[in-house]
């Protein structure tokens, strides 16, 4: 007995030509398909309902590890065949046909071998490298996207609107300029926030006339895992939307689907505006092996959903139209099925990866040659805030990097909310420094498709507290892009957010946000924070560095307290204020900072804890306790050994962490000199609590101060000096 319904359903309909009628019925020239091309097109389609089937064989031997399939989608075979494969395409994980008909536009692909080598976790997959089940290729310009939540939406907004700012520059990236992007999700993800974010952004634009040449194609199967969508919610809910075109198709009818598919790339190529593609189509087999639909679905909706197969559909089209008879469908349907079997015995034998070694090699992006391009500049050498000289930084980096893109809110007519980004709209254009709707996924995603096509962005989340809400565009696509491709896609960016405490006057925990151990928890992405504005233009100018050569991802923490801050123990001092260190300072990752030789207490802190310390330490030198500032700089990919030769000499260690005492760097710290042999009773913490941030003048109760700062290094050297008399006095006594 054949365990697949489906199969039996379809054998049977070959024996009585007994096939579901689409309800239009099309003629092939009125599409614009041959019959030839409809035979390619349904190959496609067979021979991705015999993946997903194998797959679930092999998976019962223990051979394969992912069924999420695309049965009851393999409609899309045709959207694929009405587009260009330079057409940048993000794909929803049920969409093996387009991936497998987009293949046969290149010569040389492998496509059958390469996903069975994918279902088979083998280290030999071209794509993953073994590291997850994706769907991607680079020859055919598809990045693997792992998103069941359509987290990939909002960078396929921000890819397409590159294709329009390489007009703009007259050049071109990744791609050609006259691309269109596309973008596929289901109708349970329609109703995630993320995908909500990126189809108003892309409406958004469009609205405003910008280029929006994109392409968001939603497969309707009417159910997601097991909650039903409501019927004509999709519809209703983009039909008539302001700046999007609606296109509405038959998924089981590949005719109906390709006439659909044209119209769409006619549109999105031409007039450079975004489509809504909504393709009705059916979920077979459940919504993964694990999956027992029965659970949730009687067996009449069961047998009713797989009455709608679109193998059905197309094998009825073949024969309808003269093109094949059932013998030969038959035929074809078995051939397949063979070379699927065949190739995977093959694909299950190759190698898997053993070690973590192995695992982690592509987290870290292959570098690349850089394109700074030599601009002599006049470095003005007055004495300034962190924000004037992160601005005129800005400005020069411009200058260096053609490619480099600015986006965020406020940052172009307005100059960001703190007047970091002055003037530089008013230079490099709107297209070059984008002011952007107020939505953080959209900014992050917005910066990742920019990457995607060639560009270096540098995007900017106007406070700490704003990120939260989007944090899964880094954690869950930028830094996993190169993991995911073993290299071959990335998205390199910069990522400025205004945050930590000690903001005066203003807000509270929106304003004044310290937890930063989402960032820190991130395989791959870096993380840097300055204390002063030197080292805010070293640390910018390697981070953008680090982008365009080695493609990271950076994200720079700059403290809001310290922006306009000038002046360090009394007003007018200027002791916080300095020159600009030039064009070629550059601070690597792991560099550290460090103030005075004294051997009584090394205070290793970062940000404000440095301006801080420094006030502290003009009353403790006083009190003749001799104090070394070690400034982190970089709060991810720590140099533990760097560190620790910093303080090894001296008696006492105190780390000052503005973070929360929970999850906090300075746990990391301590580790790692505790690690490499250093007593714990040497080693100190001062952090702030596990707390939110309040309003008013309690907003720094719960963080790390001055006197706090004051009271730990007077007790831990006064301590110290206690414990070295005691055994001096000790020493100095006569044995008995």
């Amino acid at each position: 007995m054949n365990p697949f319904p489906l199969e039996e359903r379809l054998f049977e309909a070959l024996r009585n030509g007994d096939w579901p009628s689409p309800a239009q019925a099309w003629r092939l020239d009125e599409v614009g398909l041959t019959a030839p091309t409809l035979v390619e097109l349904f190959e496609s389609q067979v021979l991705s309902r015999q993946l997903d089937l194998h797959a679930r064989r092999l998976q019962a031997r223990g051979e394969a590890f992912y069924t999420i399939g695309s049965s009851g989608h393999e409609g899309n075979a045709a959207i694929a065949k009405a587009f260009r494969v330079t057409d940048p395409a993000f794909l929803h994980y049920r969409d093996a046909a387009f991936l497998l008909q987009r293949s046969k536009q290149l010569p040389g692909q492998t496509p059958t071998y390469d996903m069975l080598l994918s279902f088979a976790a083998s280290s030999a997959d071209p794509i993953s490298g073994g590291r997850h089940k994706v769907l991607g290729s680079k020859a055919l310009n598809v990045p693997p996207q792992t998103s069941t939540i359509a987290s990939h939406t909002p960078k396929a907004v921000g890819a397409a609107h590159s294709l329009g700012v390489w007009r703009r520059l007259g050049r071109r990236g990744e791609w050609p300029t006259d691309s269109v992007v596309l973008c596929s999700f289901g109708d349970a993800s329609f109703n995630h926030s993320t995908t909500q974010g990126a189809l108003n952004a892309a409406a958004w634009a469009a609205y405003q006339g910008a280029p929006m040449p994109l392409v968001m194609i939603c497969e309707d199967n009417g159910i997601g895992i097991s909650t039903p969508t409501p019927a004509g919610w999709i519809e209703q809910s983009m039909r008539g939307r302001p700046g999007f075109h609606y296109v509405s198709c038959d998924g089981l009818d590949l005719l109906d689907t390709y006439r659909a598919a044209r119209e769409a790339e006619r549109l999105a190529r031409r007039l450079k505006q975004p489509v809504f593609l909504h393709m009705h189509c059916v979920r077979l087999m459940g919504h993964a092996g694990s999956d027992a639909q029965q659970a949730y679905m009687t067996t009449q909706q069961i047998k009713a959903a797989e009455a709608r197969d679109p193998l059905l559909f197309s094998a009825g089209l073949l024969v309808r139209h003269g093109v094949l008879d059932p013998e030969a469908l038959q035929a074809l349907y078995h051939h397949i099925g063979e070379r699927v079997a065949q190739v995977a015995e093959l694909a299950i034998q190759q190698p898997k990866l053993e070690s973590a070694e192995a695992v982690m090699a592509s987290i870290v992006p292959p570098p690349r040659p850089g394109r700074r391009r030599p601009v002599e500049h006049q470095v003005d050498e007055t004495p300034a805030t962190m924000a004037r000289l992160l601005g005129q930084t800005l400005y020069r980096l411009m200058e260096e990097y053609p490619h480099l893109v600015m986006a965020g809110e406020d940052i172009g007519r307005k100059g960001g909310v703190y007047g970091v980004t002055q003037r530089l709209q008013a230079k490099y254009g709107a297209y070059r420094i984008i002011d952007t709707l107020l939505d953080e996924q959209s900014i992050l995603g917005l910066g990742m498709g920019l990457a995607h096509n060639g560009f270096v962005p540098i995007v900017e989340i106007q406070f700490l507290a704003y990120l939260h809400n989007a944090e899964d565009q880094l954690r869950g696509e930028a830094a996993t892009l190169s993991f995911f491709s073993q290299g071959q896609y990335t998205n390199p960016m910069v990522v400025r957010i205004a945050g930590l405490g000690y903001q005066k006057g203003f807000g509270g925990h929106f304003h004044n946000d310290n937890a930063i151990a989402v960032l820190r928890d991130i395989p791959g992405l870096l993380l840097a924070c300055p204390s002063n504005a030197a080292d805010a233009v070293g640390l910018l100018q390697e981070a953008v560095r680090l982008a365009d050569e080695e493609q990271r991802v950076v994200v720079m923490l700059e403290p809001i307290a310290l922006y306009h801050c000038r002046d360090l123990l009394e007003e007018g001092d200027q002791g916080w204020s300095f020159a600009d260190p030039g064009p070629e300072c550059r601070l690597p990752v792991g560099s550290l900072g460090q103030w005075g030789e004294g051997r009584d207490l090394a205070i290793v802190t970062y940000g404000n804890g440095v301006y801080l310390t420094h006030q502290a330490r003009a009353r403790l030198e006083t009190q003749g306790i001799e104090l070394r500032i070690i400034d982190l700089r970089w709060l991810t990919a720590l140099d533990h050994d760097a560190i620790h030769h910093r303080v090894a000499d001296c008696a006492q260690v105190l780390c000052v962490d503005e973070c929360r005492r929970s999850g906090s760097i300075s746990e990391e710290v301590i580790t790692g000199l505790v690690e490499r042999g250093m007593e714990s009773p040497r080693l100190h913490r001062l952090t702030a609590e596990d707390s939110f941030i309040p309003l008013g003048p309690a907003a720094t109760v719960t963080l790390p101060s001055v006197e706090a700062i004051i009271a730990h290094a007077t007790h831990l050297v006064g301590g110290s000096r206690s414990s070295r008399q005691r055994a001096l006095t000790a020493e100095g006594r006569p044995r008995s």
